[in-house]
């Protein structure tokens, strides 16, 4: 899978420019990033006696680690760790080959009712606490609160410009592709989302997705 060289392109203005698209003022992208970081700290401080429930329970359904790290793509195509809670049996990743007649979302890959879902992980994954642990990507600087939805690098080609385009910002925890439609999207359907999202981007943009996400979380539209 081909990747970009973020130092040879430079940062997300100058790519935001090769897609002749006007990159944000420089006073934007810093309010961007404190606003993920005043918000990263207090809601993992939110988070944290949900997370100490959350975890034992996820254990005693199947016996392993509750937390996994799994490899996505972020800014200018970078792979990095992303947290989550597990939702699947320890051996879900072994298990994709013999499902994989299944798909229905190619080259994504989703399954309306997968097998390795566990009881504890479909209310999670309704619910969105599965998604808790990325707080700490967003406190990292590899995630933002706000942005398109992390992807597997199994997902995308990067040699492909439109698909390249998606990278120009960084991933986030909320985004027009959750009140978008979320798990029911297809591939090219969240891409241009996804691209709309980066067309569109201000910081009031931000906080209106946020309080949309909200609403769609509390009413568990579109979870698988």
């Amino acid at each position: 899978m081909a990747t970009v060289d973020i130092e040879a392109l430079g940062n997300s203005a100058s790519l935001l420019a090769l897609a002749d698209l006007a990159p944000p003022a420089a006073w934007q992208l810093n309010l961007k990033r404190a606003f993920d970081l005043v918000v990263s700290l207090l809601a993992l401080c939110l988070a944290g006696p949900i997370l100490l429930v959350v975890m034992p329970l996820v254990w005693l359904e199947s016996p392993a680690p509750p937390i996994f790290k799994q490899r996505r793509l972020g800014l200018g195509g970078r792979e990095f760790s992303m947290f989550k809670v597990r939702t699947m049996v320890p051996n879900a990743e072994s298990m994709r080959a013999e499902l994989e007649h299944l798909n229905e979302a190619a080259p994504l890959f989703k399954i309306t009712n997968d097998p390795r879902v566990t009881r504890v992980g479909r209310f999670l994954r309704a619910t969105s606490l599965d998604e808790l642990p990325q707080l700490i990507n967003v406190l990292r600087g590899e995630m933002s609160v706000v942005g398109p939805r992390p992807r597997l690098p199994s997902e995308f080609d990067l040699s492909v410009q439109r698909q390249r385009q998606r990278f120009m910002v960084k991933p986030g925890l909320a985004g027009l592709w959750q009140v978008s439609g979320r798990a029911k999207l297809g591939f090219d359907e969240a891409l241009e989302i996804d691209l709309e999202y980066i067309r569109r981007w201000s910081f009031l943009f931000d906080l209106e997705l946020i309080l949309r996400t909200a609403w769609v979380v509390v009413t568990c539209r579109g979870a698988y």
